[in-house]
Formats: structure tokens, sequence, C-alpha cells
């Protein structure tokens, strides 16, 4: 099984931004509880040498958190699913173009979550992503099935 070069750089470029986004959404959270004074827990309020600041839970906090989260639920499958679909000798048109689109659904979710923006247009960002996801995981199972 030869993989094309080409490919794999366009996987591992898209694999790179992609968690590199995702860790990028720690240092946002931690930003925003800086930003909110919203520590975790009581012993990071000692630590800071806060009085009485909102521990725990923020809205603004917790977006940021979920978005994270929510890369964290999609980024990591994507990464073993596009890297073991190199393997199934895909068109590279097409899974340049599953690996572009995985991408921009990504960023465009985090964008439209962090700024409160449309419910509609982040939940067909998710959904492409899940997509996606849903169809490089057939593709492999369907390429790989023999093996079983």
């Amino acid at each position: 099984m030869n993989i094309d070069s080409e490919l794999f750089g366009n996987f591992a470029f898209h694999a790179g931004l992609l968690a590199v986004k995702t860790l990028c959404m720690t240092g946002l959270t931690i930003r925003m509880r800086f930003k909110k004074k919203n520590p975790i827990s009581r012993e990071d309020a000692a630590l800071r040498k806060a009085e009485k600041i909102g521990i725990g839970q923020d809205d603004d906090v917790e977006r940021i958190r979920r978005a994270h989260q929510n890369d964290i639920e999609n980024v990591f499958p994507f990464l073993t699913l596009g890297f073991v679909y190199l393997f199934t000798n895909p068109s590279i048109i097409t899974a340049k173009l599953l690996f572009r689109i995985f991408s921009a659904a990504r960023l465009i979710h985090t964008v439209v979550y962090v700024n409160e923006g449309s419910v509609p247009t982040r939940m067909a960002a998710f959904f492409t992503g899940i997509g996606i996801n849903m169809y490089l995981g057939g593709s492999i199972l369907n390429h790989f099935i023999k093996a079983w």
C-alpha cells in the first residue's frame, strides 16, 4: 500500500491545522477565565488571592469550553479516520476536497459558536464535519471489510 505523497502532505497540513486550532481553544478558555475572573476551582481562586469571585461556570467561559469540547469530539476522530482513509487508495481530488471542507467546517463552527453567531450556520458546520467523518469511516469499513 503506497500513499500518494501529495495527498499525505495535504492531510498532514489539515491535521496540523486542526490540532493546533484545538490546542488554541485551551488558551482561549484560560484567557476568558482571567477576563471574567472565573477560576475553575477554589484553590485556583486562592492562588490568585481573589475575593469571592465567580468560581465554576460562567456563560462566556462555558461557550468557549463547549466549542473546545466539540473540537475534541470531532477533530480527533477525523485525525484517525483521515489517516486510515489514506490507505484506501482514494481519489486524490475527493480526499483533498473532504479534508478542506472538514477543516473549513470546523473553523466556521468555532468562530460562529464563540461569537454567538447563527445557530443554523453552526449546525450546518457541525453536521458537515460529522458527515465527512461518517463518510471516511464508511469508506474505510467498505475498503477493509475483506480483512475482517
